[in-house]
């Protein structure tokens, strides 16, 4: 489900059993281990000690899960999440400190009845291993309130491919709080583990949601209410281990009875962070409004959120991780044609067919280059599809105003659909009709071009800063095939409709010449300047020394880690105007 698309608590069987850059990153040491951590030097931390939310770390959701196809976002939460309800207060119950404020409330947004608040790092600070640790106190949280601290996997799948680590979560039902023994709702708090896997494919359970907590201790059970005073919630996380632990009067606990295998790769990968406070839904007892019977206002506190070093482990990656394509000419699939960038099949893309019953390998000769997708369908009155899926998102925001270009060699009698896919599950379909020309395409069964303008092609919802599914067709479900018949597709092409101006003559790169300082280099003959920000901050524009036809600039002051965006102006002689170049990122090592 990745960045909007939220955890689904369905628990099934459980697994347990046998760019941007880098802000600071530690060699591994051998021995590693989460039950006895050497805990290192902090990696990150957010203290919530400033004057208001730090936007450059975080994003406040505005939303019910409507706004992305998702209402309720997947849970059927009854809460509308508002900015307005998030904030950095003075702790009413311990004076002298400032935190993170979640507050939830009776107070009416359209369909619902409560507004509350939700905030993640989603392309702006990503954590892989390491020691996360978060002091956060809940309200009185009775039935209906669902307060959380979790991080989903940056992977471009879709949710629970990406992976889903909840560090802490309250709000549980009574059933699943019976097992304990708790007394209440106020008195239980979990964490969970979530990944696909094979053996949670049952009815009933489409998404392949396995979850550690499926009938498996994973809890701590305080003699003391948790409202309204701060824990310390820990998560110790290696390449092989995880670890879930509760502080809580200065005395660990560990919520598992023994550390959890990571036997996915989803769990090998960066993460990034989310805070929220729930109203109702599946995971709680609460399913109506009149359900909920937590007191509002009700608020949730973090006082801080630390990243260490574990066993000589642990980064934080800052930055949107997904560069954008420049303008120009995107190949999805193609041999020769010219392109800026492109994916390259079993490389940077798959290619997939999904239905092996109704199709299969076909034996049309390509249309241009020796690569083509050719297909075979042989099961009338079945539906057919495939796609190409890139094995990274992809940020197509630059074509916005282009078209998607693509070769079709397909009976005109076939109806058929083409689509594309973002990495939070949206997708959007255009029709080809049989027997009509649409969008270019003459439809006479031989190879012919369809041009389709990507405003159409991506619909209302479809996220171009964030595409997985770059290309897919599939029947027409209300006018399946009457007969066999082979097709292929070939040189599939994404065309912004604007080229990008070519870069200097000379070469153009950047050199690191040590921990602190990075080179910027062309060669251009005559001036030069360098435009260069540092995680996103305040744009530097300089003047580049020039010695002969040679232009540099030495940028010093930087960390093992800095996200450094730049772009080049100069002086083409040969044209007589001023060229800007398109915008690189390098990162410190």
């Amino acid at each position: 489900m990745n960045q909007h698309n939220e955890k689904s608590h369905s628990q099934w069987k459980p697994f347990r059993a046998a760019a941007a850059g880098v802000l600071l990153a530690c060699a591994a040491q051998a021995g590693a281990s989460v039950t006895s951590p050497a805990i290192g030097q902090l990696l990150w931390s957010e203290e919530f000690n400033g004057p208001s939310l730090d936007a450059s770390r975080w994003t406040a959701t505005d939303g019910n899960g409507c706004q992305i196809n998702l209402c309720g976002y997947g849970n059927q939460e009854l809460e509308y999440y508002s900015p307005n309800n998030v904030s950095i207060a003075d702790v009413p119950f311990e004076p002298g400190t400032r935190a993170l404020a979640i507050r939830a409330q009776n107070q009416t947004v359209g369909s619902n009845v409560f507004t509350s608040g939700k905030i993640d790092t989603h392309n702006k600070v990503q954590v892989q291993y390491g020691m996360i640790e978060i002091r956060m106190s809940t309200p009185n949280i009775a039935t209906g309130l669902w307060p959380a601290a979790w991080m989903l996997g940056t992977s471009p799948q879709t949710w629970p491919r990406n992976g889903e680590i909840d560090i802490m979560e309250m709000g549980h039902k009574a059933s699943v709080r019976a097992a304990a023994g708790s007394p209440s709702a106020n008195n239980f708090v979990g964490s969970n583990v979530i990944t696909w896997q094979q053996a949670a494919c049952v009815p009933g359970n489409e998404s392949c949601a396995a979850s550690t907590a499926w009938q498996t201790k994973n809890w701590y059970v305080p003699t003391t209410s948790l409202a309204n005073r701060f824990v310390t919630y820990r998560l110790y996380w290696t390449e092989s281990e995880m670890r879930f632990t509760t502080v809580d009067n200065g005395v660990e606990r560990n919520m598992y009875d023994a550390p959890l295998p990571v036997n996915s790769t989803a769990l090998q990968a960066p993460f990034y962070l989310l805070l929220n406070l729930a109203v109702g839904g599946n995971f709680t007892d609460a399913a109506t409004p009149g359900q909920v019977t937590a007191p509002l206002p009700g608020t949730m506190y973090v006082d801080y959120v630390r990243v260490y070093q574990l066993d000589g482990k642990g980064s934080v990656k800052l930055g949107n991780q997904t560069v954008p394509e420049v303008a120009g000419k995107f190949g999805v699939f193609t041999d020769n044609t010219p392109v800026n960038n492109k994916l390259v099949a079993g490389t940077s893309s798959d290619i997939f067919l999904w239905n092996g019953a109704s199709s299969g390998a076909g034996n049309t000769p390509a249309y241009e280059g020796s690569n083509v997708i050719a297909w075979a369908y042989t099961a009338p009155g079945q539906w057919f599809g495939g796609g190409v899926q890139a094995r990274q998102a992809r940020d197509l925001t630059n074509y916005r105003n282009g078209t998607m270009k693509f070769r079709i060699k397909i009976p005109a009698n076939v109806s058929f659909n083409i689509g594309v896919g973002d990495t939070y599950t949206n997708q959007n379909w255009v029709n080809f009709p049989a027997n009509t020309t649409a969008y270019g395409l003459v439809r006479n069964g031989d190879w012919a071009q369809a041009s389709i303008p990507v405003s159409t092609l991506i619909g209302p919802k479809v996220a171009l800063q964030s595409l997985l599914d770059i290309f897919m067709i599939s029947s027409d479900a209300n006018k399946l095939p009457a007969s066999a018949f082979q097709f292929a597709i070939d040189d599939i092409v994404w065309d912004s409709g604007t080229t990008t101006t070519p870069p200097p003559s000379g070469p153009t790169y950047v050199t690191q010449t040590s921990a602190t300082t990075l080179q910027f280099t062309t060669t251009t003959g005559s001036w030069a300047d360098v435009h260069y920000t540092v995680n996103n901050g305040t744009q530097q524009n300089v003047r580049m020394r020039l010695d002969g036809t040679t232009n540099t600039y030495s940028a010093g002051g930087l960390k093992i880690g800095d996200v450094v965006r730049y772009s080049f102006t100069y002086w083409d002689a040969a044209r007589n105007f001023a060229v800007d170049t398109a915008q690189q990122t390098y990162t410190m090592q």
